[in-house]
């Protein structure tokens, strides 16, 4: 792949993450997030597995990387595409990982289903996101209240699940997790275990 910044490597578990400040900085910390959901394709229905705001690719594929399951991922940003299908590759999972670049509620096809759900969908306030000046915009910018694009993943999600699939879901404080109880209310898609993390919180919710 061609870049126009320089680029970095890191490790997130086994895997070297490659990427650029143009997407945002993997975080060690959210390979919880995809222990998390490695822990939940044990038990899942039959299935592929879909990243929602995959940026770099690195949850999804730490999270599908001990399993045979097929991976989406979808991102908006086509620099952040790039690297994911780039990262895919280099974790020798390619044959196995589609990255699809645009809106997600666009390019999910009407008829398909995944077992496991992974997201982790810009949380900031618009307002406060000039208080991390090294993350882009685009990858931080969360709406009025922080929770614009984390509702669109939840609809995307409810949409697109297995009955008895699962959502791993990434946010960052307690509050907007009451935002989402309170928003589901007594929806199918229900939350049933919350985890908190050294900077965000991760929330299971399940379809019944």
């Amino acid at each position: 792949m061609t870049t126009t910044s320089a680029a970095e490597t890191m490790g997130f578990g086994p895997l070297r993450i490659t990427f650029d400040d143009r997407v945002l900085r993997p975080r060690p910390w959210t390979a919880a997030q995809s222990t998390w959901a490695a822990e939940v394709l044990t038990s899942a229905p039959a299935g592929p597995v879909l990243e929602l705001c995959a940026g770099a690719g690195q949850i999804g594929l730490l999270a599908v990387l001990g399993s045979t399951r097929p991976l989406v991922c979808v991102d908006l940003d086509p620099v952040a595409c790039a690297f994911a299908r780039h990262n895919a590759e280099q974790a020798g999972i390619a044959d196995r990982v589609q990255v699809r670049e645009g809106p997600m509620d666009d390019v999910l096809r009407d008829s398909e289903r995944f077992a496991v759900v992974v997201a982790d969908p810009p949380w900031v306030r618009r307002a406060e996101v000039g208080r991390y000046p090294e993350d882009p915009v685009l990858a931080i910018d969360g709406g009025a209240d922080g929770m614009e694009v984390a509702w669109t993943c939840v609809d995307v999600a409810r949409r697109h699940l297995t009955p008895g699939g699962t959502v791993v879901l990434q946010l960052g404080t307690v509050e907007q997790v009451d935002a989402l109880r309170d928003r589901l209310g007594e929806d199918d898609l229900a939350v049933t275990e919350v985890r908190r993390c050294e900077r965000g919180v991760l929330i299971r919710l399940d379809l019944t």
